[in-house]
């Protein structure tokens, strides 16, 4: 315990090895479906999917160190959806790019993500938000991993109308998550420690009991080789060589930086690491820390890896150091050969788990200056913006945007820092190069 605590001191953030560990646990099982959505993606783009399941578990850990050990945040760095959506269907898919190539621009932009992180241009960024719109990300992260949970529970569904409605009750997924939400609902109300996960555990075993969750063929199984993807990126550095790829380095580089720092920021409030000024401690180590694990998710072979929302479910279990995301880290890395007996947590089994988290996040809405409207609107924009897009980074950029333009109508101009100026020009540049 001492030697733990001299390395990411317990006492100092009042939690306990069984704490992060129970912490871990949660993060992981939310997180754990990544193992087989990324290389359903991935393959999509012609990347063997078992080398793709392998390499998501090996960057994930190796990601996970990073965080725990440099920034002692309890933060699970994984490949976002975002990113590896644009990678496969945009980049390989429509611009009939390579993903070796692909890779290679994924590497780029992570050389330049740490480049900016060394120049502490990202730290400034953060620090120049204010307060009540950190409030708001955070709020909208619930907000957004909430929805996530209601679509993967089905209990939210497509709609040709409506765009989305509700779902029918005559589903079973939507059985499993009702059942999985009242009884986490009802140990969260009595304050069972460990409920998320207690729930996630016995929604699980239902699942199996009425025959919509599969029962595991096998124990353990031998990991597939990455091989097939390792050291692609770099070996196909020099086909970065187009106008068109520059853009797609960008477009990784802009899109990773927006959705990291907003999450980051999203995951610190949460876990109330913000101090009375509104800065984060240790943030130039965090983002140092997803720099450099988009460096080795490219060269192992997998889309840009970014701060985890997942990771909220652990730190809503008590995760507060880093030793919850070594432990994430090591989870992973036993997963690898145990990967049969994570068929039995599909979505419908974590779906309660997200929308729970996205209840407790938006907790932050009541700390926002609602009675100013300069403040609201742009508040406002950023909470409903994450979900409605489907994109934190979208969500992010609505709010910054209007922040600068309320303040100068209510005379408040000289309250908005530099930086947010020059964010409101970014965000612009942002939009038009992401979404025409």
């Amino acid at each position: 315990m001492t030697t733990l605590d001299n390395v990411f001191h317990l006492n100092d953030a009042h939690t306990t090895i069984k704490r992060e560990l129970i912490a871990a646990l949660t993060t992981f099982v939310s997180l754990s479906y990544i193992l087989f959505v990324n290389p359903n993606i991935l393959h999509a783009a012609g990347i063997d999917k078992g080398a793709a399941f392998t390499v998501t578990a090996v960057s994930i850990a190796i990601g996970c160190f990073i965080m725990g050990f440099v920034a002692n945040y309890p933060i699970a760095l994984a490949p976002t959806l975002g990113s590896a959506a644009f990678f496969a269907y945009n980049v390989c898919g429509e611009m009939k790019i390579n993903w070796q190539t692909a890779l290679a621009a994924v590497l780029v932009a992570s050389v330049l993500f740490i480049l900016i992180t060394v120049l502490k241009l990202r730290e400034k960024v953060v620090d120049a938000i204010p307060q009540d719109l950190k409030y708001a990300i955070s709020a909208g992260i619930g907000l957004f991993i909430a929805f996530i949970g209601l679509q993967n529970g089905k209990l939210i569904v497509n709609s040709d109308s409506s765009l989305v409605t509700l779902g029918k009750f005559n589903s079973p997924a939507v059985w499993i998550t009702l059942f999985g939400l009242t009884l986490t609902v009802i140990l969260m109300a009595m304050n069972v420690p460990g409920s998320i996960f207690i729930g996630m555990v016995v929604t699980a075993i239902f699942g199996i009991l009425i025959g919509q969750v599969e029962v595991p063929k096998a124990i353990i199984s031998t990991a597939p080789s990455i091989a097939p993807t390792f050291g692609q990126a770099v070996f196909h550095l020099k086909d970065i060589n187009t106008p068109q790829l520059f853009m797609v380095v960008l477009t990784f580089l802009l899109v990773t930086f927006f959705d990291t720092a907003g999450t980051l920021i999203g995951m610190t409030e949460q876990a109330g690491m913000v101090d009375q000024d509104g800065k984060i401690p240790r943030i130039g180590r965090a983002f140092v820390s997803d720099s450099l694990a988009m460096v080795e998710g490219a060269v192992l072979g997998t889309a840009p890896l970014g701060t985890s929302v997942e990771s909220s479910a652990g730190i809503a279990m008590g995760g507060r150091t880093g030793l919850t995301a070594v432990f994430v880290g090591i989870f992973f890395l036993i997963s690898m050969i145990f990967s049969p007996l994570l068929a039995v947590i599909p979505t419908t089994v974590t779906a309660p788990a997200l929308i729970i988290v996205g209840v407790l996040m938006a907790g932050n809405l009541k700390k926002i200056n609602w009675d100013k409207f300069e403040i609201a609107f742009p508040a406002f924009l950023t909470v409903i913006g994450m979900p409605l897009t489907y994109s934190i980074s979208d969500g992010l950029a609505l709010g910054m945007i209007a922040y600068p333009i309320t303040m100068i109508a209510a005379k408040q101009a000289k309250k908005v820092s530099p930086m947010m100026y020059v964010l409101l020009v970014v965000f612009v540049i942002f939009f038009l190069i992401t979404n025409m």
